[in-house]
């Protein structure tokens, strides 16, 4: 849920040369750089902002190996564009409606995280509608869309949403959401799961358009089938998602 709140957290290592990357062998403590972007953020000893991924071998799938993974459990509801990882778009003609996101305002009240369900949107969110499949992005704010395809996690597999390439547009999808094994995943009551977008316009202003691919997710095998799968009896909160803010606002109804 960080990164829906535009909270930036990385990981540091003492002699480290990047953020969020841990040496083979490292032995020492590990530090959090908490970095608040749109709102003001309450946190408390004991909170989990981020999470560690351990990795053996080489376990990110090819092209090749998306396109036959693909064709035995579909990825996405239509056509796979598969180039370096699987790419998603942008959905701004929803089938209801023009509510197509929401930009994060300026100067409003902290947000404990500890508190889910308790903000009122309109207090922390402005709503964007769009009646022609364009919205354009204002340098240096902070939006929440959503993808137009439905993704599916298969349950051998997670995923990670790659840093978007600059050369495609000044912004970028953020944070480098992770995406756990059974998101999407029917049989965990994941059917038309929609990918969240948390996207930061840089320092010119960008037309977006319905339908533009916005990012790739990379995924990868894990070295088994987990016991327990995303949303299957956990109440995780963004299983079966469309457009949707943070766990810690109110919902409408």
């Amino acid at each position: 849920s960080t990164g829906r709140l535009d909270l930036l957290t990385r990981t540091i290592t003492d002699g480290g040369t990047e953020f969020d990357r841990i040496a083979p062998g490292y032995t020492g403590p590990l530090y959090a750089e908490i970095c608040p972007r749109s709102f003001s953020v309450l946190v408390r000893p004991g909170m989990r902002l981020n999470q560690i991924r351990f990795r053996q071998g080489q376990s990110v799938l090819s092209d090749n190996d998306l396109h036959v993974l693909h064709d035995r459990s579909p990825l996405v509801d239509g056509v796979a564009v598969i180039d370096d990882g699987l790419g998603f778009s942008v959905d701004l003609r929803p089938s209801q409606d023009t509510l197509v996101g929401y930009r994060a305002k300026p100067h409003t009240g902290v947000i404990d995280l500890d508190n889910i369900g308790h903000y009122d949107p309109a207090e922390y969110w402005e709503e964007l509608h769009s009646s022609d499949g364009k919205i354009i992005l204002d340098p240096g704010a902070f939006y929440i869309l959503v993808s137009r395809e439905a993704v599916h996690i298969p349950p051998a597999y997670a995923a990670e949403m790659a840093p978007f390439l600059a050369m495609v547009g000044e912004f970028r999808v953020h944070y480098a959401g992770f995406f756990d094994p059974g998101f999407g995943h029917d049989a965990a009551g994941g059917a038309g799961s929609r990918g969240v977008l948390e996207v930061r316009c840089h320092e010119a202003p960008f037309v977006l358009e319905h339908g533009q691919i916005v990012g790739r997710l990379v995924y990868e095998r894990m070295a088994e089938v987990p016991d327990q799968l995303y949303g299957a009896g956990i109440a995780s909160n963004y299983q079966g998602q469309g457009l949707k803010l943070s766990k810690h606002f109110k919902t409408a109804g």
